[in-house]
C-alpha cells in the first residue's frame, strides 16, 4: 500500500480579499512565521507521504519561493519528490473551474505515477493529522471515498464545500454541498482519500461531462445517483477553518489560547516544518509592555502590545500601543500609533500618531507595503 498527495493551493482565494489577492490561499503567512501550506506538507510528509503535488493556477510566486525546493520538508524537486502542477507546467490555458479540471489538467502527473492511493488536501483547513490512519481506516471501510471532517463546526451560518451525516459504522446517509448545515452534520475538512486509478477514471468522466467540481459533481453525484460509498473519518484534534477574513483573523488571535497552540504545535511526531530563517532574539525595550501574544524572532519592541500576533521583524515604536491585531512580516508601526482590531500586511508603514480602529467582527486590513 502506498500513498501519494495532492494539494490545492488556491481554494477560497476571492474570499480573502486583499490577504490573497496578490498570493495563493496556500502562502497566506499564519501564526508569527508559518504559511498555511506548511500544514498539509507537514502532515504528508509525516505520514510517510514523499510524492507531492502542488496544484496552482496563479500567484503562486511567493508560494513557490517559500518552499523552494522542499528542503525544510525532507523533500525534493525530482522525480518521486515534490512537484509544482502550475499551468504552465501542466500546459493548462486559462484558470480552472474546479477541483476536477485542475485534476484533469495534471492528468499526465496523476497517470505516470505508481501509488495506490491519494491523499488530497485543501490549504484553508490547519490541523496536524496523521495520514496513515486516515487511509488505513479508508482501506478497512471498503469505501471508494474517505472524507476526513469534524464535529461542532456546523451551526446553520456558516456555509460549507460540504457536510455530511453518518452511520454508526461512520458511512455517509446524507450530504449537502454550498450549505449551512445544522449541528447535526458533520463538516468535511476538504480532505479525501480515494484511490489512484478510481480517481482518474471519476475525473475523465466528469470532465467529459462538463462537472467540474469535485464535491458536487463528484462526491455528491456519485452518491445520489451512482451509489458511490463514502466513508466519513472523524478528526479529533484542533481544526482550524481558515476559509474567510473574519475566520482568519479569529484563527490566529487563537493561537494565544494554549490548548489551541498546543493542539496544532505540539503533537507527537507531528512536526509543523517551515521555511528556516534565522534572525536575532526579538528585542524588548526597556518601557515595552507585552501581554498574551505571540512574538516571532527577529522583531524590535518598545511599545505595547496585547492579544496580538507579531511576525518576524516587526518594529514597535515608543508609546505606541496595539490592542487584538495580527501584524505580519516586516512592518514598521510609529511612535505613539494606536492600533486595534487590525490585520497588517508585510512590510506595512503605519506613521507616528496614527489611530487605526477596526472591530472582531470586522476588522481593518492593510494591503502588503502599504503607507498609513
Amino acid at each position: 500500500m502506498t500513498t501519494m498527495g495532492i494539494i490545492f493551493a488556491n481554494i477560497y482565494d476571492s474570499s480573502l480579499g486583499e490577504l490573497t489577492n496578490k498570493r495563493t490561499m496556500a502562502s497566506l503567512p499564519y501564526g508569527g512565521r508559518y504559511r498555511q501550506i506548511d500544514f498539509s506538507l507537514s502532515n504528508m510528509t509525516n505520514s510517510g507521504i514523499r510524492h507531492i503535488g502542488i496544484i496552482t493556477k496563479y500567484n503562486y510566486q511567493s508560494l513557490m519561493n517559500h518552499i523552494g525546493s522542499g528542503q525544510e520538508w525532507d523533500l525534493d524537486l525530482e522525480e518521486g519528490g515534490l512537484e509544482y502542477l502550475t499551468p504552465f507546467a501542466v500546459g493548462h490555458n486559462g484558470s480552472y473551474r474546479g477541483k476536477l479540471d485542475a485534476l484533469n489538467s495534471a492528468r499526465a502527473f496523476l497517470v505516470h505515477s505508481k501509488e495506490d492511493y491519494i491523499v488530497m488536501a485543501d490549504s484553508g483547513v490547519l490541523c496536524a493529522i496523521d495520514f496513515r490512519e486516515v487511509v488505513e481506516d479508508h482501506i478497512a471501510s471498503g469505501a471508494d471515498v474517505t472524507v476526513v471532517v469534524k464535529d461542532g463546526i456546523c451551526n446553520g451560518v456558516k456555509q460549507l464545500d460540504m457536510a455530511v451525516k453518518v452511520d454508526e459504522n461512520n458511512r455517509v446517509t446524507d450530504l449537502a454541498v454550498d450549505y449551512c448545515a445544522e449541528e447535526s452534520y458533520l463538516a468535511s475538512m476538504g480532505i479525501f482519500v480515494i484511490s489512484r486509478e478510481r480517481l482518474i477514471r471519476e475525473v475523465t468522466e466528469a470532465v467529459a461531462r462538463n462537472r467540474y467540481r469535485f464535491e458536487r459533481d463528484l462526491v455528491m453525484h456519485g452518491f445520489a445517483e451512482d451509489g458511490l460509498r463514502i466513508n466519513a473519518y472523524r478528526f479529533q484534534g484542533v481544526a482550524l477553518f481558515n476559509e474567510s477574513t473574519a475566520e482568519f483573523y479569529r484563527n490566529s488571535l487563537a493561537l494565544i489560547d494554549p490548548e489551541i497552540r498546543h493542539g496544532l504545535f505540539n503533537r507527537s511526531n507531528r512536526t509543523i516544518y517551515t521555511k528556516v530563517r534565522d534572525e536575532v532574539p526579538t528585542y524588548y525595550g526597556e518601557f515595552s509592555e507585552i501581554d498574551d501574544c505571540i512574538v516571532a524572532d527577529g522583531c524590535t519592541l518598545e511599545g505595547s502590545a496585547s492579544n496580538s500576533v507579531l511576525f518576524r521583524g516587526v518594529r514597535l515604536g515608543k508609546d505606541a500601543v496595539v490592542r487584538d491585531s495580527v501584524i505580519m512580516q516586516g512592518t514598521v508601526i510609529g511612535e505613539g500609533a494606536q492600533l486595534e482590531c487590525v490585520i497588517m500586511d508585510k512590510d506595512v508603514v503605519v506613521r507616528p500618531g496614527a489611530v487605526l480602529r477596526g472591530t472582531k467582527d470586522h476588522p481593518l486590513i492593510f494591503k502588503r507595503g502599504e503607507i498609513v
